[in-house]
């Protein structure tokens, strides 16, 4: 009976050894690191088939932007680009990495290198004193970093988001940002971070940093920081931005390409806060009301003094709260839909430290806002990424084989079957859409944002491979290279052919379409082939064709398929 008793009591407290430690690993930041790493390595390592989803021909721009790298080309110098060029570096790096990864997945998690990097030093510094605020600063970054997610729905039908991925790198840095100011101790690891993010943000999009700099500038005036070591961050971003400067002309070429686009982008800046408050009302709604009853709090229990008062709300939680929201909120305004205010949860998290055990008959209304301002974003994130990869499996191969890894995308049997049925229909009712396209008009009014139409274009684009190679088999010459009057070029990276130099990637133009240099005309005529797609013929394609309009002198003009114009050099 003792023996009995002594092997229960043994048995009993092996089990309890095994639970602590699988609860010492579970409140690990290194262990959920660990795992995170582990799935971004095997998605880059398998040859995935991944949903379509919408505008996904923005990820063939980053396809696009690592082929002109791969061949010697330099962001903003070779090529003009609509952001910065470390996101375009990252991806390309990654590309070379992880030669059978999906594009999809190469952009999504273009900015971890960096990123990853420096939020978990600001982890594994937070964990000295609490492992629980270390994880709940990591897992939320590790949620919104897992899947190319966008937290505005554009089209109804599940898929991930093909577009937005500069503008969720700089959300998840904006992240780390705030979590460092807020929960790193000691000056000289919060001005090596603080430096590192500066620079990224910059290089990423320059917006991001002007955002950032709201947030550093802020963290001098409440004390957070000291002058002289945000006077260090200042330093050494421009030491290092001067350097790389020197050594490639980047800088300044990246700064001429920002002048260019503020240029053309020169709408009234009201209409877009009041655009963001109502595409994100739940997350400002509920922030704003936030703000209201933390104000209260601070005016009810206010010391004598007035400016006190001022000085006490500008340094806490609440004020540093008002001012994350106006730089987000800022910031927004430039972009298409994202990772909107994410950044906003370490400051969340930080009012929760403080009400959690407060004494206050307005603790639970503090709580609820709190939820309010922070769910919704978890909620739709996991909700949209679980109906893509849940419905994956039903989904049926678009089957666009030439090209390659760009084309690796599923749809529903629907879209499937639509798609080329669309292409077709396009290629014979030329002069309908052309009439339309003249009047300013899509076919859709969300006609990119459309899966279906997504899919037409990318068998679009393997027509005119098909067309291109069966061209070159007939004739007996093999094309030196391609551009694409179209907003993204799939051929030289397909046919592995040269990419001019000194043209757009990426053209939209009515926000990313300069004018046409003598640089950029030179290399086209050197240029063997620009094609011109037609199915459909859209208002961006035309005003496209027209702004090069000098590039096609003196070529000769080729109905090369159904849906393709090849203007060949004689």
């Amino acid at each position: 009976m003792a023996m009995g008793t002594v092997k229960t009591q043994r048995a009993l407290a092996a089990e309890g050894d095994a639970a602590w430690s699988l609860r010492r690993l579970a409140s690990s930041p290194a262990f959920w690191l660990a795992l995170f790493l582990a799935l971004v390595l095997a998605g880059l390592l398998l040859p995935l088939r991944l949903p379509l989803g919408s505008n996904y021909w923005d990820t063939a721009v980053y396809f696009d932007a690592a082929q002109r790298i791969h061949e010697g080309q330099i962001p903003s110098i070779d090529f003009f680009a609509p952001v910065g060029p470390l996101g375009y570096y990252l991806v390309a790096g990654l590309d070379l990495a992880f030669p059978k990864a999906h594009p999809i997945l190469l952009a999504n998690w273009g900015v971890l290198p960096v990123a990853l990097p420096l939020l978990a030093i600001v982890a594994f510094h937070v964990a000295q004193r609490s492992r629980g605020q270390a994880l709940a600063l990591l897992l939320p970054f590790l949620l919104f970093a897992s899947l190319p997610i966008n937290l505005h729905e554009l089209y109804p039908l599940p898929g991930l988001d093909g577009f937005g991925h500069y503008n969720r790198h700089i959300c998840l840095l904006l992240y780390v940002l705030v979590a460092t100011l807020f929960f790193v101790r000691g000056p000289l690891l919060l001005t090596l971070l603080v430096a590192a993010l500066m620079l990224a943000l910059f290089l990423v999009k320059v917006t991001g940093a002007v955002s950032g700099a709201m947030l550093v500038g802020y963290a001098v005036l409440t004390g957070r920081m000291r002058f002289r070591d945000a006077a260090l961050v200042a330093a050494a971003v421009i030491a290092i931005l001067a350097l790389l400067d020197l050594g490639t002309g980047l800088v300044r070429a990246y700064v001429e390409d920002i002048l260019t686009l503020l240029s053309l982008n020169t709408g009234a800046l009201l209409p877009r806060f009041l655009t963001v408050a109502s595409v994100k009302f739940n997350v400002i709604g509920s922030v704003l009301v936030l703000l209201g009853v933390l104000v209260w709090v601070a005016w009810r229990d206010r010391p004598a003094a007035f400016g006190s008062f001022l000085r006490g709300l500008a340094a806490s939680t609440t004020g540093w709260l008002a001012v994350t929201l106006f730089a987000l909120i800022f910031f927004e305004t430039q972009n298409t839909g994202s990772l909107e205010f994410i950044a906003l949860w370490p400051l969340l998290l930080a009012i929760l430290l403080e009400w959690q055990g407060r004494m206050d008959r307005l603790r639970p209304v503090v709580l609820v806002l709190l939820l309010a301002a922070s769910l919704p974003s978890a909620l739709i994130f996991i909700e949209r990424g679980a109906r893509a990869m849940l419905g994956a499996p039903t989904y049926e191969a678009l089957r666009v084989d030439d090209l390659g890894r760009i084309g690796r995308v599923s749809v529903k049997r629907e879209i499937a079957e639509r798609a080329p049925l669309m292409l077709e229909h396009y290629a014979r009712n030329q002069s309908a859409y052309a009439e339309l396209s003249a009047k300013g008009q899509l076919p859709s009014f969300i006609l990119y944002s459309a899966i279906d139409y997504q899919a037409t274009w990318l068998l679009e684009a393997e027509q005119g491979i098909e067309a291109i190679r069966a061209w070159e088999s007939a004739n007996k010459r093999e094309l030196n290279g391609f551009f694409t009057l179209d907003f993204v070029d799939l051929f030289n990276r397909q046919l592995d052919r040269r990419p001019p130099r000194h043209v757009p990637i990426g053209i939209d133009p009515f926000r990313s379409n300069p004018k046409v240099a003598a640089q950029a005309l030179e290399d086209l005529r050197e240029l063997d082939a620009i094609m011109a797609p037609k199915c459909p013929q859209t208002t961006a394609r035309g005003m496209i064709l027209e702004h090069f309009g000098k590039a096609l002198e003196g070529r000769t003009r080729i109905a090369l398929s159904p849906c393709w114009d090849m203007y060949l050099k004689g």
